[in-house]
């Protein structure tokens, strides 16, 4: 991070969360952000679910949810990147405040909601995106939907031409009983029509699926089983957590759903158990407390094939995509890897 983005930063850190995140986006608008290049190497190098991918750090769904940012993001050192989540209808999403950054603990917690433009005007914008670089979209449903398993075929039918993947977004904890559709039936049922929308689609896009931290064993092999089933392309685990277990901030028991830090040791375990479960057959996108080299590569040994981050961007900048990747390469060169692949899942007994 240059002395640039560390005063941004601090002058971020001054504003209320929520009006800090929009002046980053403003930001990227008006090219006042990190330009890098995508960090590569023949390590990095890998094809996941038909997506070829010159470095495995992804930005998660959250930071751009309207896709207005789409060109300045693919600029700053990501191997790929996912706008949204989007539903049918525009919505407003929960009552402000609803982001709190946790300094101490170097998380957020945020209620939002699926606060978004509606899938019309996010289409509208994801058909002008660059041609270049791998831009996938977060499926949402709308609050007050009568059938949510449909709102996700929606959003697919309208936005599934120009995007490389999209992800069925059933662990949002802000949407009040969205959750329960990663139950056994419901969860083969959504998955199912989604994958038949996506088999008409002109572009057969790979379709992800995104679940919670907060899932027994039964429940994470149960997914796993729906999955198989349905064939679904990759799994991205996990989203934010309602556990609160020893914060220290002083926003710790705001309600809505935590990220950042505090989530690292859950979402590896899950990932674990899923790894453990799929045995190769679906690929991981590893999610929750990313904020260093050293994390990301946790992850890819407890079974992630590649990887996304948001929260440690508010406390690092947008140069740690960049930063990541590039140790990354170095961590696997020190620990004699001559691929990622090969360091994939090779230390799932450690989160069992």
């Amino acid at each position: 991070m240059n002395i640039v983005e560390k005063l941004g930063l601090k002058l971020l850190h001054k504003t209320d969360p929520e009006n800090a995140h929009n002046l980053a986006i403003k930001a990227l608008k008006y090219g006042m952000t990190p330009n890098r290049k995508v960090y590569t190497s023949k390590r990095l190098r890998q094809n996941i679910a038909g997506l070829d991918l010159l470095n495995p750090v992804g930005l998660a769904a959250g930071f751009d949810k309207n896709a207005e940012v789409i060109a300045p993001l693919l600029n700053t050192g990501f191997g790929f990147i996912e706008v949204g989540a989007a539903t049918p209808f525009p919505q407003e999403g929960n009552i402000k405040p609803r982001l709190f950054r946790l300094n101490e603990d170097h998380g957020s917690i945020n209620r939002f909601g699926f606060n978004n433009e509606g899938m019309e005007i996010i289409a509208n914008r994801l058909s002008k995106r660059p041609a270049k670089g791998i831009v996938g979209l977060n499926l949402g449903a709308n609050k007050n939907s009568s059938h949510r398993a449909i709102d996700f075929v929606k959003v697919l039918e309208t936005c599934g031409e120009f995007i490389d993947f999209a992800t069925v977004n059933v662990s949002s904890p802000n949407t009040e009983k969205l959750r329960d559709l990663q139950g056994e039936k419901a969860l083969s049922a959504l998955l199912t029509g989604v994958m038949e929308t996506r088999n008409k689609l002109r572009k057969k896009i790979p379709i992800f699926l995104k679940i919670a931290p907060d899932l027994t064993n039964e429940e994470i092999s149960q997914i796993a089983q729906v999955a198989r089933h349905t064939r679904i392309d990759a799994i991205i685990a996990t989203n934010t957590t309602l556990d609160r277990t020893n914060l220290k901030s002083k926003h710790q028991n705001q309600t809505g759903g935590l990220s950042g830090k505090p989530l690292f040791k859950k979402s590896t375990r899950v990932i674990a158990k899923l790894a453990n479960e799929l045995e190769g057959n679906i690929p991981i996108i590893g999610v929750g407390g990313i904020d260093s080299a050293e994390a990301a590569f946790e992850k890819i040994k407890a079974g992630a094939s590649i990887i996304q981050l948001y929260t440690a961007l508010v406390f690092h900048g947008l140069s740690l995509s960049y930063d990541i990747a590039k140790g990354l390469d170095e961590l696997l060169e020190r620990n004699g890897y001559e691929h990622i692949s090969q360091a994939v899942g090779s230390a799932i007994e450690d989160y069992l």
